[in-house]
């Protein structure tokens, strides 16, 4: 009997290999796609498989604080400091419209902190939207604090810094402010913004189903910016500020600056403007009033006038051409070239000692001591001085004023400078003059930062004081023309500038004010600018001090101006920094 096979065992056989055969077929290129994955396109997939539940997140570094000195709570080797300027945590409001319960409820008790009205507030929020712009900016820990007592569904907070100045105005145009992209803008704000800013850095977290972070690891480490020092004296500032304002009432000028310097290191111990500005609300300054935000002390320029003889007097001396006691012969007028000098009240003042010459405020005796100079050398000796240069402050936005190039130099132009007209100077560029005549000849760059403090407080950097190699004047000079400057004040037109118990060097400035030439050229007759300039103490100087009051309308000189101002000012410094009088006190 033959023997067959089954068609339904073929059928089975046949059906089996092809199972088989397919299921290697998929092993086959699994194990393609997994050794793709695993090996080829592996760092692409790790990074996409990560970014389902790793977040990388930026940290803003916090802006470094600004202080000022404090003696009051220190002692001058060794002061407190006081914040200006400094970041603070606050809040932005936002709500998520598609999750509120109830957008009526929610606009009702939310109103009053956004700045709106229940019904625009409810307009805004009332629909199904997942994202609004914040309603509010710069909330205080407390407020978010008493929002968050409401219980209030799709309401939600974002932490935020915000740049703070604890004093408001003071110091404003020192320091400028932080505008809305995070810039230091104007003052040390801006000259130190690289320091100031920091570094930001990076978190990696990651992120569960919700949405949630957890885990938090930094991945790159933020560094929060460096604090910084000032020269400014708080307390000093804030008088001075307060004095400066009293004068422009009392003598209803249209501003005013004073700057004052330590002699013995260029420290700038206090800066003042009228106008200034809040920096907190900068962005209410007007556009017709962002001038506000420059500094006169530094950008702004005037013919000092009559303080300016003091300098010509020191360069004569230091010449070796005039001494305090050498005398001359001045009538009320002299004419240089055809143009007519005459003295500030058409007075002639007659036989004269150089100190009287001061005393009195002769222009004509001062052409005469120019003359002596000449061209050459009172152009050298100005130089010297800083005139035309910018000192090098470390602020935005200095000038360097205005000295006429020798090579335009005519008789008229070394006359007229010999009062103080003529050339165009700072507030500074004065103040740091009268340092010089204070502290033996040398030229010491001003400045605004005592130290960089790193993020542990210790200094970083600490700012030496520069001074030029070639001296201005010599310390002998230095001494005759303080001994000339106390008697200004002891016997001239800087009576008011005394201070009783010491000896004030100082001279007034009565200065014309030019006329545009649209309007015919010259000088105003019925405007001026009131100047005051000197040192205290004259006998062993500690600093030296300009006073400026911009059209004053209520006196005709500065001698009833500027100098009981200075006065004051120097009273109040005085007794802060606890100088023992040196004259027995009337």
């Amino acid at each position: 009997m033959r023997r067959t096979y089954s068609p339904k065992v073929d059928t089975f056989a046949s059906r089996l290999s092809f199972v088989a055969g397919t299921l290697v077929f998929v092993m086959v290129l699994f194990g393609i796609r997994l050794f793709v994955k695993t090996v080829v396109v592996h760092e692409a997939t790790r990074a996409r498989a990560e970014q389902q539940y790793l977040v990388r997140k930026e940290v803003v570094p916090r802006r470094g604080t600004i202080y000022a000195q404090d003696v009051s709570t220190g002692t001058e080797d060794k002061p407190g400091l006081k914040a200006l300027a400094q970041d603070r945590l606050t809040y932005s409001l936002s709500v998520v419209p598609k999750n509120l319960k109830d957008p009526r409820e929610t606009a009702q008790k939310l109103a009053s902190w956004v700045g709106m009205s229940e019904n625009e507030l409810f307009d805004k929020i009332n629909n199904h939207r997942l994202y609004l712009p914040p309603l509010a900016k710069g909330l205080s820990e407390d407020d978010e604090a008493a929002i968050v007592t409401l219980h209030l569904p799709g309401v939600f907070f974002t932490e935020e810094s915000d740049r703070f100045y604890p004093e408001g105005y003071l110091a404003s145009q020192v320091l400028g402010f932080v505008n809305a992209e995070g810039h230091g803008t104007y003052g040390i704000e801006q000259t130190y913004d690289e320091d100031l800013r920091g570094t930001g850095g990076e978190v990696l977290a990651e992120r569960d189903v919700r949405g949630r972070l957890f885990s938090a690891t930094e991945s790159r480490p933020v560094n929060d910016g460096s604090a910084i020092v000032l020269t400014i004296e708080r307390n000093v500032q804030g008088f001075v500020e307060m004095t400066l304002k009293k004068a422009i009432e009392t003598y209803q000028a249209e501003g005013g600056t004073v700057v004052i310097i330590d002699v013995k290191t260029g420290a700038i111990v206090a800066m003042a403007n009228q106008p200034d500005f809040n920096p907190n609300e900068y962005r209410n300054v007007s556009k017709e009033e962002v001038g506000r935000f420059a500094n006169p002390a530094i950008g702004s320029v005037w013919e000092p006038g009559s303080i300016f003889k003091t300098i010509v007097m020191a360069s004569a001396i230091n010449a070796g051409l005039i001494e305090p006691e050498t005398t001359g012969d001045f009538g009320n007028e002299v004419i240089v070239d055809g143009y007519r000098i005459n003295t500030a009240e058409n007075k002639a003042f007659g036989h004269e000692t150089m100190t009287q010459v001061l005393e009195n405020s002769d222009n004509v005796a001062m052409v005469w001591i120019a003359d002596k100079l000449g061209n050459e050398a009172l152009h050298a000796a100005l130089k010297k001085f800083g005139f035309g240069q910018e000192s090098g402050i470390d602020l935005p936005g200095e000038v360097a004023g205005r000295l006429p190039s020798l090579s335009s130099w005519h008789n008229t132009t070394r006359a007229t400078l010999a009062f103080g007209q003529g050339i165009a100077t700072t507030p500074l560029q004065i103040a740091s003059a009268m340092a010089t005549l204070a502290n033996g000849g040398k030229v010491r760059q001003p400045h605004l930062v005592a130290a960089i403090l790193d993020q542990d407080g210790a200094v970083r950097q600490e700012t030496e004081s520069k001074v030029r190699e070639e001296s201005a004047i010599s310390p002998t000079t230095s001494a005759k023309i303080a001994g000339m400057m106390v008697s200004v004040v002891e016997l001239g037109h800087g009576k008011r500038a005394k201070v009783a118990g010491y000896k004030i060097a100082g001279k007034t400035g009565t200065a014309q004010i030019s006329r545009p030439i649209e309007e015919g050229g010259g000088y105003y007759d019925d405007q001026h600018i009131g100047g005051f300039g000197g040192f205290f103490p004259a006998d062993k100087p500690r600093f030296a001090m300009v006073v400026k009051l911009d059209r004053p309308k209520t006196v005709k000189f500065a001698e009833s101006s500027a100098a009981p101002t200075f006065g004051e000012i120097a009273q109040y410094m005085l007794n802060y920094y606890r100088i023992a009088p040196t004259e027995p006190i009337k």
